[in-house]
This record gives structure tokens, sequence and C-alpha cells, in this order.
């Protein structure tokens, strides 16, 4: 067993370990081999850069906390980081400004409607709800501290980097298709700054946000960074504290409730584990104090995550027995406190 200290809100957490290292890869390489048939789903259109993706694209990869490396298919294949960003700007966020402040301005809710809706903003009296939908990420990504947007940048850019542990590059094409198209989100920073909820300039903050989702990753970068996740907030490859572990706490758990937008439900059922997907087809997955799981596959179901990439991590959860809700009954004789009669 694997013990953790966190801060809040446990002074303890403890954790079971995964199977060998061999044990591990062959099971990677099972549940690439059983989802790669599943050619079901459909690239995403409404970014016009990422209409051309390629549909075959499959990659996944497990990153273990002790930094182990485990890939199958086309786990270094680059992609756009799109919404995964949004996990990991939250939690840079909260390291700066702190649990309750966070809370309060972005929210923790889940708001049952697609990511990009303007009628959750209206329904709830303007409040973000969550920072993995749009509102609430475009809300997070203007408060990092910084005396001007490109500083925001820069910190962004920089946190991001630390996560993933190497320098992440924006994919310029995808970062101007999605510039000249992004009208609804420069629509939800105005409504936001007119209900009091965005700081600073609402369409520096979209240009920002933008930015970051275009930043290029592969499976296994997304992996790593889940496992900084999983890792109370240290990055396994390069040892690099980026968060605290209270921080990476707060950050698994708004991903387990809000992480796959609305069908969030489904996939904390089916998987048991804190993910976030995004529209290129990446999916990060983690198992506290375990592992990260990156995978990467352009075709997205009608919520708008990666078909293939569901359904390889749910083929893991299950082999690798990471459902976080999944426990056995005791075998240490009677329970010590049964009541009895009289």
């Amino acid at each position: 067993m694997r013990s953790v200290t966190v801060g809040r809100p446990h002074d303890l957490v403890s954790t079971g370990r995964l199977p060998g290292w061999g044990e591990v890869d062959r099971l990677v390489v099972d549940a690439y081999e059983e989802a790669c048939d599943d050619l079901t789903g459909d690239v995403a259109t409404y970014i016009p850069r990422l209409a051309g993706a390629d549909p075959d694209l499959f990659g996944l990869s497990v990153v273990e906390v002790d930094g182990a490396v485990h890939t199958a298919g086309d786990a270094a294949a680059m992609f756009s980081v799109q919404s995964i960003s949004k996990a990991f700007v939250y939690a840079l966020v909260c390291e700066e400004l702190g649990h309750e402040r966070v809370r309060s301005r972005v929210g923790v809710n889940n708001t049952g409607l697609a990511f990009s809706s303007v009628v959750a903003i209206e329904l709830n009296d303007g409040h973000p709800m969550n920072p993995m939908v749009n509102a609430g990420a475009i809300a997070t990504t203007a408060l990092v501290p910084a005396a001007s947007s490109s500083e925001r940048w820069d910190r962004v850019h920089e946190g991001l980097s630390a996560f993933a542990g190497r320098r992440l590059e924006v994919d310029e094409e995808v970062f101007d298709s999605e510039r000249r198209t992004n009208h609804r989100n420069r629509a939800i920073a105005l409504l936001l700054q007119s209900y009091g909820r965005l700081e600073g300039d609402p369409l520096a903050a979209v240009e920002v946000y933008t930015r970051q989702c275009a930043l290029l990753v592969s499976a296994t970068d997304i992996a790593v960074m889940g496992a900084t996740l999983a890792d109370g907030g240290v990055n396994p490859v390069t040892s690099r504290r980026v968060v605290s572990a209270a921080v990476a706490r707060d950050t698994l758990a708004v991903l387990a409730s809000t992480g796959l937008y609305e069908r969030s439900g489904e996939w904390l059922f089916e998987i048991g584990l804190p993910g976030k997907s995004g529209v290129s087809g990446g999916i990060v997955t983690v198992s506290p104090g375990k592992a990260g799981i990156g995978a990467f596959s352009p075709r997205l179901d009608d919520a708008g995550n990666s078909v293939r990439g569901q359904r390889a991590t749910r083929t893991l959860s299950r082999a690798l027995g990471l459902d976080v809700f999944v426990s056995e009954p005791r075998d240490h004789g009677p329970y010590p406190y049964r009541r009895t009669e009289g």
C-alpha cells in the first residue's frame, strides 16, 4: 500500500499498486487491440482545421507514478490538446488563488448541458458553474494572475508544459482556424462580463484560452499530465512539483463530476475514474496514486468524446483494477462492533 499525505480534507489516503511492468504493458496492448476495430463516430468539423484529422489514428499510453511508460498504436501522434487543457489551467489557478476563491468564482457543479451552452449561463444568474465547460474555462483562464495578456499566456504555457514534462508548442494552423470561428466563445465571454463574472478584458481572455487549446500534445504527453495529478502534483518524469497535493485532489474531484460534460455520469458509472476529453479526440484519465492514461482517436460520439478512447479506457480500468468505487468484502472475521439484541 502506498500512502500519500495531502493537506485537505483527509490527513491520509492509501491506494493499491498496479501489476508488474510486463503485465501492464500487455494489458495496454490488449486494450488498444480490443478497441481498434471500432470505427463508429466522426471527426469534429466545427473547427475547420480539425475536420482534416486522420480518423484512423489511435494511440494509447499509460504512465505510472514511478515514471514507467507503456504505449500502443499512435501514442506519439500529435494533436491539439483542446479542452483537456481546461483541467490543468484550473489546477494552476487553484495553486495561485486557493480552493475557496476559485470555487466561488467558477463553481464545481455539472450543468447537464453541452460544453458551449449559453443557456446554462442564463439559468444560473451568469455563473459559469464549472471549469470544464467553455464558460468556466474562459473564466478560469481570466483568473491567471498577470499584468498583461501576453504575460498570462506565458504563465499558462509554462504551467501546461510543466505538467507535460517538456515544452509544448502551439499548432498555429489550429489556433488560426479556431480564432476565426470562435464567435460563440467570444459571446460567452461578453455575457459573463455583463454578469460581472469575468475579470479583465473578455476578448483577451478568449484569445489566451484559444491559444492554450491549440497546444500540441501526444497520448503519452497527456498521460504524463494525468500521472502528475495522480502523484499528488509531482511530475513522475521530471520529478518537479507542479501543484500541491491538495490542488491535485481538488482538480480530480471536479473532473470526476464534470470532465465528460453531460456524459460525466455515464463515464463515472462505467469507468469509475476522473477524466477529461477534448474534441480533437484526446482523453486523459487519472487513477489516483497509480497512473495517468492518455488516449487519442479523432472519431467522436455525439457529445464530443472519443469513441475508441472511451472503450480502451474502460477496458484498462477493469483489467488494471483502477475503478475507485470497486471494493472487496473484508475477510477479517466477525465485525467487531456488531450490535446484539439487549
